[in-house]
């Protein structure tokens, strides 16, 4: 059974902020923020690029570009942040109602940055399992970027939290970007290594800690250690093995979407899988979207014409918690057909 991306929707806000404006405000040198970080501008959210509301806009263009009825779908899956317009809220349910989804039914999914690459797992996987769902819409936006404080230098490696929001549209039977394997890594060492210190029922919100209502990293030195030990090791190993489950290997590689982050890791990444750099697209003038950026990669690839029938397309992801997942892609038709 054949699970495709019908259709992909992006939103990105108008503003944005400058890597050069980002090294003023934090004080440190602008060529840290372009060169190391990859930072050379990066989008904000304007007065009415809410959470939910920017999935909306990007749902909306990706049922457009597909020319479907919102009626035919049955499933939304919201993939935006946890931070949205209210605090305690189903937001995919807002969603179904804003596009005309009136036949569907919605639920919110949530594995930071890793949101996407799981959900397309669990759609694909309730596609297969449910006979009556055909049709399923991945929506929702992302701003944690109002969670930095950027003179915070423990904090400093997500200066290039974004905006923005995407959807991706899937059908079952649909021939053509059929999603192949997932695999998912999750790592609960360090699970509670970068959180919003105030807010929750530990520390619940009051006049006097409105300041530590921002993303802190509680031992930086003490997570930085680990990370290095397990984080390019788990990036390589999700993909290896989503591609490997696939029935491919890294041979196979004509486009890698990867997440934004800094520079040497992304080439790095590149680099282990014999991959060049036209076979990926380093988003330093978007920074990081959070889970939206595996839909903004692939938009901007079938742009610029990176894509091409029967490509082996791997996305990628790693979130804070911490996450690492990788989706295979067998883009357009497949050769021979």
């Amino acid at each position: 059974m054949q699970i495709g991306i019908v259709s992909t929707g992006i939103y990105l806000p108008e503003s944005v902020i400058t890597g050069e404006n980002i090294a003023k405000v934090a004080g440190i040198p602008t060529e840290i923020v372009e060169n190391k970080m990859g930072i050379k501008k990066k989008t904000i959210p304007g007065p009415n690029d809410h959470t939910c509301a920017m999935g909306v806009l990007a749902a909306k263009k990706a049922i457009s570009k597909a020319g479907i009825d919102p009626l035919e779908i049955d499933v939304v899956i919201y993939i935006g942040e946890e931070h949205k317009e209210y605090p305690l809220w189903t937001a995919g349910i807002k969603l179904q109602e804003e596009i005309g989804a009136y036949n569907a039914w919605a639920f919110d999914a949530a594995l930071r940055c890793g949101t996407t690459i799981m959900a397309l797992k669990i759609a694909k996987d309730m596609m297969i399992s449910d006979p009556s769902i055909h049709t399923v819409l991945l929506a929702g936006g992302y701003r944690n970027g109002d969670f930095i404080d950027y003179s915070n230098k423990r904090t400093q490696f997500m200066f290039n939290l974004g905006a923005g929001g995407g959807a991706i549209l899937l059908k079952k039977g649909h021939e053509k970007n059929v999603i192949l394997e997932s695999k998912l890594i999750t790592d609960g060492s360090f699970s509670e290594d970068v959180v919003v210190v105030a807010g929750g029922t530990k520390q619940p919100l009051t006049e006097q800690n409105l300041s530590l209502h921002k993303l802190d990293v509680q031992d930086l030195e003490g997570m930085k250690a680990r990370l290095e030990q397990k984080s390019m090791h788990n990036f390589l190993k999700v993909i290896r093995t989503s591609l490997t489950n696939s029935g491919y290997s890294e041979r196979d590689i004509r486009y890698l979407g990867l997440l934004h982050m800094k520079r040497s890791a992304h080439e790095y990444v590149l680099k282990e899988l014999g991959l060049s750099k036209d076979q990926s697209i380093y988003l330093e003038d978007y920074g990081h979207i959070g889970q939206i950026d595996q839909i903004l990669s692939l938009e901007l690839a079938e742009r610029e014409g990176k894509l091409k029938d029967g490509d082996i397309v791997v996305l990628v992801s790693a979130g804070i918690g911490y996450a690492w997942g990788a989706t295979t892609i067998r883009w357009g038709k497949e050769e021979g057909k």
